[in-house]
């Protein structure tokens, strides 16, 4: 085996421990915020959790019990229609999340087994500060190209036999699963609020893959062109294009390098061309969607 493939598969070993570490620590704050702000004020949130919290308010069941028995009857079902690789990171996201759901109930259970309520008589702000904190942990799952489980496994086989794409699948699942927290408590006043538990851990999802992916574009204009490309593509591993170009009124030619990368990647560059030109003229601009390696994957 060459040494440039070595590198190749060691770095790839490297991404799937990352993957599987970022999508662990995103289970264990999703069920952290899940047992200290849903479980205490009885919110229902969405997905299996969702299910299970009913569940545990309805029979007193434990939650990571009915977790654990609903996503593996699923996944069963699943791993016949859809194939272990779909599956792979989502038995290992539902252990996990198993595993997370007893030991914090564990860790914060009082004395008389019930479950403090931490911002006293505020359950509003107990499912907003929940849904924040769920919302974000899992955007760090999706991130990882993590998945939960449950309703998603039900959304992907649906999506594989109908005309109806995942997020409008799981949508509606989350609408029902929220509602039927009414035949527990009867009180319309927590499944409103379940539904707002569901938007904003939309938004913050949604917030937290986006501000992640981000990508802008350079545009970098310098006498020393070789060597900014150069440790570009080397320190950075960001491909480079150059372009050749014409100042309008010095009529003298000039190298043009367009770089494109993350957003999060864009103060290493800034450094970079200050340390080789600090008088190069440099632009950047942000972009709405990067595809190809690297990037993003094109989606039909």
């Amino acid at each position: 085996m060459s040494a440039n493939n070595m590198n190749v598969n060691t770095s790839r070993i490297l991404d799937e421990i990352r993957d599987y570490f970022f999508i662990a620590l995103g289970c264990a704050i999703y069920c952290f915020g899940f047992c200290l702000f849903m479980l205490p004020y009885e919110f229902t949130p969405g997905g299996m959790t969702g299910v299970s919290a009913i569940i545990f308010y309805a029979t007193g069941f434990p939650t990571q019990y009915s977790y654990f028995i609903i996503n593996a009857i699923l996944l069963a079902i699943g791993l016949k229609i859809l194939g272990l690789k779909f599956f792979t990171k989502t038995i290992y996201a539902t252990a996990c999340i198993t595993f997370f759901l007893g030991l914090f109930q564990e860790l914060i259970r009082q004395a008389d087994g019930t479950l403090p309520q931490v911002v006293g008589d505020q359950p509003f702000m107990a499912a907003v500060l929940g849904a924040c904190i769920e919302g974000a942990a899992l955007g760090l799952v999706f991130l990882n190209n993590g998945s939960t489980g449950g309703t998603d496994i039900i959304a992907a086989i649906v999506n594989k036999y109908r005309n109806f794409s995942m997020g409008r699948v799981l949508m509606w699942l989350d609408f029902v699963i929220v509602s039927t927290s009414f035949l527990v408590f009867h009180d319309w006043n927590k499944v409103v609020t379940g539904y707002v538990i569901l938007l904003i851990s939309m938004i913050l999802i949604d917030y937290t893959m986006t501000s992640a992916t981000q990508s802008v574009q350079f545009t970098i204009i310098s006498e020393k062109h070789d060597e900014i490309a150069e440790a570009i593509n080397k320190e950075v591993e960001r491909g480079v294009t150059e372009l050749a170009g014409q100042g309008w009124y010095s009529k003298q030619e000039r190298r043009v390098l367009i770089v494109m990368a993350r957003r999060r990647e864009s103060q290493q560059i800034f450094r970079l061309i200050k340390h080789i030109d600090n008088r190069a003229f440099v632009t950047m601009t942000k972009v709405v969607g990067v595809y190809g390696e690297g990037f993003d994957h094109i989606k039909t």
